[in-house]
């Protein structure tokens, strides 16, 4: 009786164990195999927050998985299910569960290149990016006035204007509107060098005044070998306490500026108004670049307090008035005529 109750017990356990090893091997079979065999590209994006088990239901109404239940089996005995990290993600049908898992667990999410030119504004930066669908351009432009995240980023002003690094960027839609310009002002600093902070020191400015300068100089635009040269008048203005008379600077303050500058313009009383105003006006007018920020630090040697445009991308550059009118005479007024 007892040999056979332990022949039974044997058998119950060989068969147990038989079992237990046909789902191990079914399961190892389902985690290594593809998804589907249908090759298809899909791109799911799982918002922060999410729970696996939310992310699992996304990946199923894709049509991606088949099997949530063993999908979230999976990341419980690997003990990945709390670690997936928020993002869109490009998914194909061909890759295997644990692929898939391996994705969402390093974060591999979908990348943008981003293009923004120097001396883009905020709100042109804002627009870029929304158009990218990376930001919502309200919600951009609201953070980068925010006191505390400024605050947090060290910038002195009222807002991120100016410190949003002109280049290509990678990004993606995991960073959100604070993390694009969290990433976009460490940019800046990894361009600003404490050498070059110490230069704008050794000329009186702050670094706010610096980006100031140099969003100016960006804007006046011309040959990159007329910058040092630019620069020069608006650093000689200063120093004798003159107004600068900028008109990148007036356009900042003009909404929906139609590309006609016009006398009522310049006869605005605005904090940017540079026609009205001494000194440098409270912030940046846009994102200089790395060289309009260096053409900021080392001006010219030059006596020059005056240049005007000769319509043909460059400058004339003068050092007194009755210089610089018969300039104007040439290059302005008779061009109008």
């Amino acid at each position: 009786m007892k040999r056979r109750l332990l022949k039974a017990g044997v058998a119950a356990g060989v068969t147990c164990v038989v079992a237990a090893v046909i789902l191990i091997l079914v399961f190892v079979n389902y985690a290594n195999s593809p998804l589907d065999f249908e090759y298809r590209e899909v791109t799911v994006e799982i918002p922060r927050g999410s729970s696996f088990a939310q992310a699992a239901d996304l990946l199923v109404g894709a049509g991606l998985l088949k099997h949530t239940k063993r999908f979230c089996f999976l990341a419980f005995i690997t003990g990945v299910s709390k670690r997936i990290q928020a993002g869109e993600y490009d998914l194909r049908s061909s890759m295997t569960p644990v692929n898939v898992l391996d994705q969402l667990i390093r974060g591999k999410v979908k990348e943008y290149q981003v293009f923004i030119p120097e001396g883009f504004t905020l709100r042109r930066i804002a627009d870029r990016l929304e158009d990218a669908g990376l930001a919502r351009q309200d919600t951009f432009i609201g953070l980068a006035s925010n006191r505390l995240l400024l605050a947090s980023l060290g910038i002195e002003g009222t807002s991120a204007e100016g410190y949003l690094f002109p280049d290509t960027h990678t990004l993606n839609k995991s960073m959100g509107e604070e993390g694009i310009i969290r990433f976009m002002v460490r940019q800046f600093r990894k361009a600003v060098t404490p050498d070059m902070l110490k230069k704008a020191k050794e000329l009186n400015l702050t670094e706010h005044e610096m980006v100031t300068l140099a969003s100016i100089i960006e804007k006046e635009g011309g040959p990159q070998e007329e910058r040092p040269l630019v620069s020069a008048v608006f650093h000689n203005r200063l120093r004798k306490g003159m107004r600068l008379q900028s008109d990148p600077t007036v356009i900042y303050d003009i909404e929906d500026f139609d590309g006609n500058l016009r006398r009522e313009d310049l006869e605005r009383k605005t904090p940017y108004n540079t026609y009205q105003i001494k000194g440098l006006p409270p912030g940046p007018i846009c994102s200089p670049g790395l060289e309009a920020i260096k053409a900021a630090l080392h001006p010219a040697p030059v006596d020059y307090l005056y240049f005007v445009s000769k319509n043909d991308g460059s400058h004339h550059f003068s050092s007194n008035l009755e210089d610089h009118n018969r300039a104007v005479q040439k290059y302005q007024i008779k061009r109008r005529k």
